[in-house]
């Protein structure tokens, strides 16, 4: 009983430390630009990492090590070139730049992928190729963020006195950030069950993070104003953190499968289960096929 106790107790503080996470990335939103808040967001898989090797006892490969270093140092680089957040008075003021032509023609220009996706890869290929799933929750994430963005800021300003719970924008944006959350997280479990979480990790956080904030720059203009100096740096922190953040799940994958395999031959490297499709299908193969060591011990055991 102990035993299960502990397991509910451990489930139920994960549970609200996601729930919190969650909310302050919420609350992010709505004070800093996605540009700097997005990108920040690889500072978790570093704490993550820490923890791991503290209490779990998962010890971190020097290359996860050189992983969290370029994540820190791509981090501060960002923060430091970040631009500052616009003064917004109104969600009237949001809706102005949702409607501007350049955003209205990324919105449209997503929304038509994520149907060809949906509708026509996802069927044929979507079980083999990772880019599929992931493709649809990076394009649906760019837009919810954009909509926690303005709906994160309508809420504080209400909380500050200027109620913005009249306006239907502030409802709409609410409606928006509810189908693409839920279709978000709808594709993400399904490209988790499919592929390896060593793959799908890196490859959704490098094509959400880009996406998100080319929404950003488009919507709210936030390059505007900056030098192109100052522009380059903030591309160049992001490359350093992107760059982290693949290798820390790359050698996750490494210690794994060297873990689970021991002597046996290596398993396939990212590049080449990025090129398979599913690096846990070659798993599932040799549990049906069964190898040839299996096999023997099977006809020994009906000798006897």
């Amino acid at each position: 009983m102990v035993g299960g106790n502990d397991h509910k107790i451990c489930f139920c503080m994960v549970y609200c430390t996601v729930i919190a996470g969650e909310v302050a990335n919420f609350v992010a939103y709505a004070f800093a630009p996605a540009v700097l808040v997005t990108p920040l967001g690889a500072l978790s898989i570093i704490v993550s990492a820490v923890l791991a090797d503290i209490i779990l006892k998962e010890k971190l490969h020097n290359l996860g090590i050189l992983g969290c270093i370029m994540c820190i140092a791509g981090s501060i680089i960002i923060f430091i070139h970040a631009p500052k957040e616009q003064p917004i008075t109104s969600v009237l003021e949001i809706w102005n730049m949702a409607t501007q032509p350049a955003f209205l023609a990324y919105v449209g220009s997503v929304i038509v992928l994520v149907f060809i996706l949906v509708f026509h890869f996802a069927p044929r290929c979507g079980h083999t190729n990772v880019l599929v799933f992931t493709g649809i929750c990076s394009l649906m994430g760019s837009l919810s963020v954009m909509s926690v963005k303005a709906l994160g800021t309508s809420l504080k300003l209400t909380f500050e006195g200027k109620n913005q719970l009249i306006y239907p924008e502030t409802w709409f944006f609410m409606l928006v950030v509810a189908i693409c959350v839920i279709m978000q997280m709808n594709y993400l479990n399904k490209a988790l069950d499919t592929f390896n979480t060593a793959i799908v990790s890196p490859i959704y956080y490098v094509m959400f993070t880009t996406l998100t904030i080319l929404a950003s720059v488009i919507m709210f203009k936030d390059w505007d104003g900056q030098s192109g100096g100052t522009i380059v740096s903030e591309i160049c922190g992001f490359i350093v953190v992107l760059s982290g953040t693949i290798m820390l799940h790359a050698t996750k994958d490494f210690e794994r499968s060297s873990s689970f395999r021991g002597s046996a031959p290596s398993s396939p490297t990212l590049s080449a289960r990025l090129f398979t499709g599913n690096g846990d299908s070659l798993l599932k193969q040799d549990e049906e096929n069964g190898s040839p060591e299996s096999n023997m011990c099977s006809r020994r055991q009906e000798l006897y």
